[in-house]
């Protein structure tokens, strides 16, 4: 094909667009300057590839903020079901190892009980201690409740010199997946203890707790409960 035939197919408006160009960078203009002279816009097909790839970014983004954020409220309440088990070991090997129990005094007391709630381990104990809520010793109970299908451990308190029924009782833990209490006894394990028939407290007692961290209506039954253990040995009337 000839020069001139080229220049006849040429568009008109190409070659003029060129021309503005060169004219522009031949008057000292740079090249991206005389490009945004020239006229140029961005296709229809440009704009949308755009479009799409800020949005799959966009998506990136906000999933790994939405994961980010889920994972730390689990982590937020698993500290703060931690640091209520912790808190309810302490407080009951505090008043285990005040425990007060005496022959010739009939209203002092130790008793560890077994319970089972389909399946999940439990138990109960009552002891009388000293306790900062009421002046002198306290019969302090501490007993698992089932309500809609969930472990609640209740801890009520009387004044250990009356037969009086008012009972201080309040909700410690929600959740609990088992709660148990073994007594040592001739180098084993046992879950029952009674003061009155032993005629003393026990060396040590194993106090161990298990809890879920999750709500049962969030996870359903694959929930899975973490668990913490304490050793209390009673001290008074001990030799330290």
């Amino acid at each position: 094909m000839s020069r001139k035939r080229r220049k006849a197919w040429a568009c008109p408006s190409s070659c003029a667009r060129v021309n503005k160009i060169r004219q522009c960078a031949g008057t000292g203009g740079s090249k991206k300057e005389a490009f945004l002279r020239s006229g140029r816009g961005f296709t229809l097909l440009e704009v949308l590839i755009a479009v799409g790839i800020f949005s799959l970014v966009l998506a990136a983004l906000y999933s790994t903020f939405f994961l980010s954020r889920r994972a730390l409220d689990v982590v937020d309440e698993s500290l703060l079901k931690l640091q209520e088990a912790r808190f309810f070991l302490d407080t009951l090997k505090r008043e285990i190892e005040s425990a007060v129990y005496s022959e010739d005094k009939p209203y002092t007391v130790f008793k560890i009980d077994d319970r089972d709630y389909y399946g999940r381990q439990t138990s109960q104990i009552i002891v009388t201690s000293l306790s900062p809520l009421i002046k002198g010793l306290s019969k302090i109970k501490y007993a698992v409740e089932e309500r809609d299908g969930r472990l609640i451990i209740r801890k009520s308190m009387i004044t250990a010199f009356t037969q009086a029924s008012e009972d201080r009782g309040m909700d410690l833990l929600e959740d609990v997946a088992s709660f148990t209490l073994e007594v040592k006894l001739n180098d084993r394990w046992v879950k029952t203890w009674d003061s009155r028939l032993a005629k003393s407290v026990p060396e040590e007692v194993k106090i161990t707790l298990a809890v879920f961290i999750r709500d049962k209506e969030k996870e359903g039954d694959s929930r899975m409960p973490f668990s913490v253990s304490e050793i209390a040995r009673p001290r008074i009337g001990r030799t330290i």
